[in-house]
């Protein structure tokens, strides 16, 4: 096939099929992120409602465990990605601005840096210093902020957006098991919810995995394992204390 046909079927990309667009790793971290907090979601909160079923069949008493867990849950993890990520994008802030005035103070300097670091990855010292001089001119902040730091100064996240999106997933994963437990008979409530549990937890397992690009089944079996020992552990638990009367 020649060079022409491969052009016009590719429309000029050498894998149209990879996007090469920016804030596509931020994107994707992000839908990592919710998929984890949907699996958390689902994993705590059947945990909890399967511990309370196996003590009791009194579904107002497990229906209020289960929305307690998913408050709490779901309150946890927003503060908790809004700290983290509030650290991170102060950081972040701090070696931007450093680097801003770095290149206001020393500008020669910055120069020389940026072709030494373009050096360093395989270029020529003569093509790593026209890369460097050209990207300069065309935006220096952008181009140091990059190749020092690895960031892109408009796409620093948000952290309300994060702990937003967190509590979201976790809400939507913990109302899984929390239906399926109170839903269906008395008597079919335990594998009901045992059975909805896993199913979800492989899908979740196989999204992330696809995400990240790792072993689709390993992920599927650790998170399913993962899933089944705390179900199976809660309701062992809720089982003494059902039978001691706790």
């Amino acid at each position: 096939m020649d060079e022409m046909s491969v052009d016009a079927q590719t429309n000029g990309e050498p894998h149209p099929h990879e996007p090469h667009t920016e804030g596509l790793a931020s994107r994707l971290n992000w839908l990592r992120a919710g998929v984890l907090g949907a699996n958390d979601g689902i994993v705590s909160t059947a945990g909890l409602v399967v511990g309370v079923a196996a003590a009791t069949t009194d579904s107002s008493a497990i229906l209020t465990a289960g929305i307690a867990g998913l408050t709490a849950g779901a309150i946890s993890m927003a503060a908790g990605e809004y700290v983290s990520v509030s650290t991170q994008r102060d950081s972040e802030k701090a070696l931007l601005s450093k680097e801003k005035r770095e290149l206001t103070e020393e500008p020669d300097f910055e120069l020389a840096e940026l072709a030494q670091i373009y050096e360093g990855k395989g270029l020529s010292p003569a093509t790593a210093r026209q890369v460097a001089t050209e990207l300069t001119a065309h935006d220096a902040f952008r181009a140091h902020a990059d190749a020092e730091l690895g960031l892109n100064p408009t796409e620093l996240t948000n952290p309300w957006h994060a702990a937003i999106s967190s509590a979201l997933a976790f809400t939507l994963g913990a109302l899984l098991p929390l239906l399926a437990i109170l839903l269906p008979p008395v008597s079919w409530r335990i594998p009901v919810t045992f059975a909805a549990v896993l199913v979800a937890l492989a899908i979740t397992g196989t999204v992330s995995a696809r995400l990240g690009g790792g072993n689709t089944a390993r992920a599927v079996l650790r998170v399913v394992i993962g899933g089944a020992l705390a179900m199976a552990v809660t309701y062992g638990i809720g089982q003494l204390a059902g039978v001691s009367g706790l």
